[in-house]
């Protein structure tokens, strides 16, 4: 062996190549990273925020005919007063600018005769199909659709259940 010492040197430059390699892969791989898991946590505040909306509009009765404020808008089929109330209420934020969601509100009831129908209340702007959007509804009880054409007046007294869906969307 002519020299034994230039062999260590490369059996050290070797093993300090080795330990810095197994660094950098052991940071490069404890970096967050954003997955798509992580998703659902903005479609569930999302549905948290329309679903606390729906049920502050189905809570208190109004004092003029003791119904709740969703119920008298869908008997009356008054959806500009459902974009007012709503939009107020959904994207009202403590200081600042006003928040940003978009939506889009049908309502479901069954007819006399069994079948469920469905109509368009109101919306924000139309759905384009590229949002992510999620559902929140809420049920409410009330006398009957007084614009449902061919009803009885004993159909029109009764009560019945009314679904309002609403699909919700961030710009």
């Amino acid at each position: 062996m002519v020299n034994s010492d230039g062999q260590l040197f490369t059996i050290e430059a070797i093993a300090a190549a080795l330990i810095m390699l197994a660094t950098a892969y052991l940071v490069v791989n404890t970096t967050s990273v954003y997955t798509s898991g992580d998703a659902h946590i903005n479609d569930m505040q999302l549905e948290v925020i329309g679903s606390d909306a729906l049920k502050m509009m189905n809570t208190f009765p109004n004092s003029s005919n003791n119904k709740t404020l969703l119920a008298d808008i869908v008997r009356k089929d008054d959806g500009e007063a459902f974009y007012k109330n709503f939009s107020s209420i959904l994207n009202s934020r403590t200081g600042g600018q006003p928040d940003t969601i978009q939506w889009m509100a049908t309502v479901s009831f069954v007819r006399p005769d069994g079948t469920v129908n469905s109509t368009y209340l109101n919306m924000s702007r139309p759905l384009s199909g590229g949002e992510h959007a999620v559902k929140v509804s809420q049920w409410t009880i009330m006398e009957g659709r007084t614009l449902e054409p061919g009803m009885s007046s004993s159909e029109k007294e009764r009560l019945r259940a009314v679904l309002v869906e609403v699909l919700l969307w961030r710009d």
